[in-house]
């Protein structure tokens, strides 16, 4: 829980307010996240290695273009690629070239389940001087940005969603189970994986807000009592660096945020300009309600993002 709270702290830095909003709340963010992973299986001979990150990177700039920020590598739904060889000539040269006509399929499936959502194809050329550089050429030339490319993502989005109306009251009664037994990382990623325009978004958003209140004060009594005895046994400046380790982890809205105050004004007071920190505060003229969601987002993304992959088996749609 530690190591994913602090990464949800430094996502929180970093990452836009996005579409996880309440009504009314204002965002600037370009693109949502989604409840969609990117996956491709490691190519084998002539394809080299780095075929399989250029071909991830090819498939996230279209998610990208689309508006799309995938929310973890361990979602259900897969956006996923296969090239298929169809052609080879030869181009004596001087220098000799190979021109390699492959096709491409394009899929988003439901891993879970075993179904395709949506599919797409088309045809590319690569040249090279050898087959693995001709293979790497055709990568390149790969059309993301078409008419067909965005149809093609549209429509998953509109399957996605149509699962997720059905499906959302289960996961939501499923996620207040996990944050009952304290597994509140869990149950937020499970609600922050429920997109926007999902009829049941505003329960799901609600109750994502009750369980992170409810982690806030769990972690927070928990927090401050490891900083209390950090400082107790070394009341100096490493004392002071390793209580505000804890600290830091405490959010403005923990019912024991006062209590921490007081422990960091003491140490403050005893250690002076030795200890170069601040307890974590909201953002000042930035809607709290907001930064709220931003902040429990943040949480279900770093547990996301610390899962071992499990959707791998992706066969079936060969």
């Amino acid at each position: 829980m530690k190591k994913i709270i602090l990464v949800a702290l430094l996502l929180m830095m970093i990452a836009p307010i996005s579409s996880l909003m309440a009504q009314g709340a204002q965002s600037t963010a370009k693109t949502e996240y989604f409840p969609i992973s990117v996956m491709i299986e490691p190519m084998v001979e002539p394809f080299p290695e780095t075929a399989t990150l250029q071909a991830t990177n090819q498939l996230l700039s279209l998610l990208a273009q689309n508006g799309i920020a995938s929310m973890s590598d361990n979602s259900q739904f897969v956006l996923t690629m296969f090239m298929v060889p169809q052609d080879k000539d030869v181009l004596p040269g001087p220098p000799m070239n190979i021109v390699e006509t492959m096709e491409a399929n394009f899929y988003i499936a439901d891993v879970a389940n075993k179904t395709v959502v949506a599919t797409s194809a088309q045809t590319v050329k690569g040249m090279g001087r050898s087959e693995t550089r001709a293979y790497m050429d055709a990568l390149k030339h790969l059309k993301l940005n078409t008419p067909a490319m965005k149809q093609f993502v549209e429509d998953g989005k509109r399957k996605i969603i149509a699962y997720y109306d059905n499906e959302a009251p289960t996961i939501i009664q499923r996620a207040l189970v996990l944050s009952e037994a304290h597994s509140y990382e869990e149950a937020l990623f499970m609600l922050m994986t429920i997109p926007s325009q999902c009829k049941h978004y505003q329960q799901a958003l609600s109750s994502g807000l009750s369980v992170f209140k409810a982690m806030q004060d769990y972690t927070c009594v928990q927090n401050l009592q490891q900083a209390r005895m950090l400082w107790a046994a070394e009341q100096n400046a490493t004392g002071a660096t390793k209580a505000g380790e804890y600290l830091a982890q405490i959010y403005p809205d923990a019912a024991c945020y006062g209590d921490a105050m007081k422990l960091y004004s003491e140490i403050k007071g005893k250690v002076l300009d030795d200890w170069k920190f601040e307890m974590k505060k909201y953002q000042d003229g930035v809607n709290l309600e907001a930064q709220r969601i931003e902040a429990a987002r943040a949480v279900g993304v770093a547990y996301g993002q610390h899962q071992q992959q499990q959707t791998t088996n992706i066969g079936f749609l060969r």
